[in-house]
């Protein structure tokens, strides 16, 4: 992966103010995968049901979606995002979403994430499929 481009995307995640209103880190990234990571605040984070939020997850898939179609340096955006929830996380666990590339071709590329709380429980899955536009990320990205 070109050092200019993980350096590119790692400036975008601290800058973007959703990410850093929800405590989004990215934690790793390498080519067509990356890591990030927050911890479930209940006080911001809470449905009607006080349980967490669906989009306070989907919010962390899309982090680790976005941030690891970038890799290769090609500006991509979602076409499809399919979730399944499977638990409810504890208040104040670090939740972990890890993005991996399973196919790529000219135009779009395929990802499946996985939400873990600290102890390795499964939150929610997912598959999303990205289109890549041919531009460059390093024209985009401060």
């Amino acid at each position: 992966m070109d050092e200019k481009v993980k350096q590119a995307i790692y400036r975008a995640v601290e800058n973007e103010p959703f990410a850093r209103e929800l405590g989004i880190r990215l934690v790793e990234l390498n080519a067509g995968h990356s890591i990030v990571e927050m911890i479930y605040n209940p006080d911001l984070m809470n449905n009607i049901y006080k349980r967490a939020h669906g989009g306070a997850v989907f919010s962390l898939i899309d982090e680790a979606f976005e941030t690891s179609c970038q890799t290769e340096g090609v500006v991509s955006v979602a076409l499809n995002v399919n979730v399944s929830y499977t638990a409810s996380p504890e208040p104040e666990n670090r939740l972990r979403a890890e993005s991996k590339e399973i196919n790529r071709t000219r135009k779009t590329s395929l990802y499946d994430i996985k939400v873990t709380d600290q102890t390795g429980k499964l939150i929610a899955s997912c598959q999303a499929l990205a289109y890549r536009t041919g531009k460059s990320v390093l024209d985009m990205l401060p």
